[in-house]
């Protein structure tokens, strides 16, 4: 695929522009703008062990492409619209400065397609497990997003999903490796505060197999690999207890087999 150096472009050196061959699904602008991402290769195969890591990013709250995207989910609840496009609306740099959704995505409940292509995105706050009408989900060739919150498979309703998967951890063609999760802290922690190069995320507000309350002392986390609508996607459990994670469902078929925590874990060969 193309790409041009962000310099050309007049976007700040960190950034890459890649041509949209989506145009439908984004604007009608032909280059997306997406920060860069060396977490692992997605144009080859990665050896067993080679380090993985959480980006890093926190989210902007006072950037005008958050507050915009605000703005719009309150619209769409509003209207109770079942299509929701948000990138759509926003400037090229505005959806840069997007690298993760809000919690409010939550209050959607009627949309039923969800097209999130070419964003900026690291992560997808839980609360999209409330999202009880989504049929479709669309974040294909958000290059940045490797992984998905273990409540997307709350969606009961779930169909149809597009997704980049040489961009996701564990894929079935390149098998990158997952990042290793650590253990509860020894001490209490923030819980609406989290690092997210350690834990992920930056917040644990519930149980992602009970919706019970996080212990103060952080989540029980997990990897697991689940068929979600027409993809298999890399899910982070975070539960309130080593109880819960006992509850969780086996892996895909072809997919490591079990709940796991990462790191340097032995996956099936590529296909």
């Amino acid at each position: 695929m193309l790409k041009v150096e962000a310099a050309e472009e007049g976007l700040p050196a960190a950034a890459q522009v890649f041509p949209n061959r989506f145009p439908e699904a984004v604007d009608s602008q032909p280059w997306v703008p997406q920060d860069r991402c060396h977490c692992f290769s997605q144009v080859r195969v990665s050896p067993l062990g080679e380090a993985a890591s959480f980006h890093t990013e926190i989210q902007d709250t006072s950037a005008p492409g958050w507050l915009r995207l605000l703005d719009l989910i309150e619209e769409a609840v509003a209207d109770g619209r079942e299509e929701f496009r948000p990138l759509a609306e926003l400037s090229p740099e505005e959806r840069r400065q997007i690298v993760t959704l809000p919690a409010s995505i939550g209050r959607l409940t009627a949309v039923r397609i969800l097209v999130l292509y070419g964003s900026n995105l690291v992560r997808i706050p839980p609360e999209i497990g409330d999202m009880t009408s989504l049929e479709e989900f669309g974040p294909y060739t958000s290059r940045r997003l490797h992984w998905f919150p273990y409540e997307i498979t709350r969606c009961a309703r779930l169909e149809n999903s597009t997704v980049s998967t040489r961009s996701i951890y564990g894929n079935y063609k390149y098998r990158p490796p997952f990042p290793r999760l650590l253990p509860p802290s020894d001490t209490v922690l923030d819980l609406e505060g989290l690092a997210p190069g350690h834990w992920g995320a930056t917040a644990a507000r519930s149980c992602s197999v009970c919706t019970g309350p996080i212990p103060a002392t952080g989540p029980h986390q997990a990897w697991l690999s689940q068929v979600v609508a027409t993809d298999v996607l890399p899910t982070l459990v975070n539960a309130c207890s080593p109880a819960c994670l006992d509850t969780l469902p086996p892996g895909a078929k072809g997919y490591i087999p079990a709940p796991h925590r990462g790191g340097a874990i032995e996956q099936p060969r590529p296909r």
